[in-house]
């Protein structure tokens, strides 16, 4: 059964900037899904007063090969620029979990 990922980032000072999210996108520079990606989705829940991204992956393995391998290298060097500025935000998630699904289904 598939599993779940999810990130959750509160937002700050009414803030609904994707400038993070964008400048991490843009790193990776992804020109396919990853290897056992299934879905990727990040967006506002703007009731919950959080940015949340949510992921379906085949495995977990699958998951965190993308995290340490590709993303963490990425992100790694941003929190590190952005600890000597004052000015910079980029926060860590807020909450993180895996799942496992209990059932999926697409279309």
């Amino acid at each position: 059964m598939p599993i779940a990922y999810v990130q959750e980032f509160v937002i700050n000072d009414g803030d609904t900037s994707t400038t993070n999210y964008d400048a991490v996108t843009a790193a990776l520079d992804l020109q396919e899904a990853p290897e056992g990606l299934l879905i990727h989705t990040a967006g506002f829940d703007l009731d919950a007063g959080l940015f949340r991204i949510f992921d379906v992956w085949e495995t977990r393995a699958h998951g965190e090969k993308f995290i340490n391998e590709q993303l963490n290298p990425v992100i790694e060097p941003m929190i590190a620029k952005a600890a000597e500025s004052p000015d910079a935000n980029f926060d860590p998630p807020s909450r993180e979990a895996w799942y496992e699904l209990h059932d999926s289904m697409s279309g």
